[in-house]
C-alpha cells in the first residue's frame, strides 16, 4: 500500500465514524501503522495533525467558508491579492477542441498517455499536441487505459511521457513558474466549458455550492445542469471540481471518490492556513 492509500483508509474510517470522534490509535489501526508512525506520516503528508485535518472537513468549517464567499476576503482574492490561493486560475488555461478534432471518437487525434504519482494517489494523464485532455485518479492502470480507449475509440493512443505530463507532475509538486502555464485541450459543450472555466476561478482553500457556481457562470437557474457539467469534468484536480459542495455544507460525491475529495479539501485547507501563518510571522 502507498502512503496515500493508508491515509485514505484512515480518512474513510474517520468519515464513517465522525460522531464517535475516532482516536489517534483507531485511525492508525486502519492505516496499518503504529500511532507514532501514523502521526508522523500524516503530518508529513498534510502539514497538520490528523485532529486538525479533520476539523477542516467538518460541517462548521464548510459553512464558514461558504459564508466568506460574500466577505471582504473574497474581494481580495478576486483582485489577485492572494496569488497562491488562485493557483489554478493563474496557471491553467482551457482551450476547446473543434468539432472536427473530437468527431468520430477522435479519429484525427494522437493522444499520449502516462501514469504518475500525486499526494492523492496514482493518476493517468493524457494529452494531445495542444494540451492535457484527461487526468484521472486510478486504482487499476489497465482499466484506466481501457476507459481512455473507450472515450477515444478511434484516436491513436500512445503510451509515452511528454513535456506536458512533466508539467502536471510539477503542478502537483508545486514546483513550477509562470512560464509553466498548463494548457488544457478539452471537448465539451459551450455550457460545460463555461462551468469548467468558473471552477478554475475558485481559490484554493475555498468552497462553492452548485448554485453559486451556476451564478458565477451566468446561468443561475441551471443548477442541475451545472452539477452535471461538474460531474463530467475530464481533468481531475487541474480543474478543481472538488471545491464544489452541497448547500448544507456536506462534501457530497466526487467522480474519483468521496474519500479522495475529503483528502483534497483538507490538504488544500492546511496549505492555505500554513501560508497565511507564514505571511503573518
Amino acid at each position: 500500500m502507498t502512503d496515500y492509500q493508508r491515509i485514505a483508509a484512515a480518512l474513510a474510517y474517520a468519515g464513517a465514524n465522525f460522531q464517535d470522534q475516532p482516536s489517534l490509535e483507531q485511525l492508525a489501526e486502519h492505516a496499518h501503522w503504529s500511532p507514532f508512525h501514523f502521526q508522523r506520516k500524516f503530518q508529513e503528508w498534510a502539514g497538520v495533525s490528523p485532529k486538525k485535518f479533520l476539523q477542516y472537513l467538518s460541517l462548521a468549517h464548510a459553512k464558514r467558508l461558504l459564508r466568506q464567499h460574500a466577505s471582504v476576503a473574497e474581494a481580495a482574492y478576486e483582485t489577485g491579492l492572494s496569488g497562491t490561493g488562485r493557483l489554478h486560475d493563474l496557471f491553467v488555461t482551457l482551450e476547446a477542441m473543434t468539432p472536427g478534432e473530437y468527431r468520430h471518437g477522435g479519429a484525427a487525434l494522437a493522444i499520449a498517455y502516462s501514469f504518475g504519482e500525486s499526494p492523492f494517489g496514482r493518476y493517468l494523464v493524457a494529452s494531445t499536441a495542444t494540451g492535457i485532455c484527461k487526468l484521472a485518479f486510478v486504482d487499476d492502470e489497465d482499466l484506466a487505459v481501457a476507459a481512455l480507449r473507450q472515450e477515444w475509440p478511434h484516436a491513436n493512443l500512445i503510451a509515452a511521457d511528454t513535456a506536458l505530463h512533466a508539467q502536471v507532475a510539477r503542478f502537483f509538486a508545486r514546483d513550477f513558474t509562470p512560464a509553466d502555464r498548463l494548457h488544457l485541450h478539452l471537448k465539451g459543450t459551450p455550457f460545460q466549458l463555461k462551468i469548467w472555466e468558473s471552477l478554475l476561478r475558485i481559490p484554493e482553500g475555498e468552497l462553492r455550492t452548485y448554485a453559486q457556481l451556476a451564478d458565477a457562470a451566468g446561468s443561475g437557474s441551471a443548477v442541475r445542469a451545472a452539477g452535471t457539467a461538474i460531474g463530467a469534468n475530464p481533468v481531475g484536480y487541474l480543474i478543481p471540481c472538488h471545491r464544489v459542495i452541497r448547500q448544507t455544507g456536506a462534501l457530497g460525491q466526487y467522480r474519483w471518490g468521496s474519500v479522495r475529495k475529503a483528502a483534497l479539501l483538507g490538504w488544500e485547507a492546511a496549505r492555505v492556513e500554513s501560508g497565511l501563518l507564514a505571511r503573518a510571522a
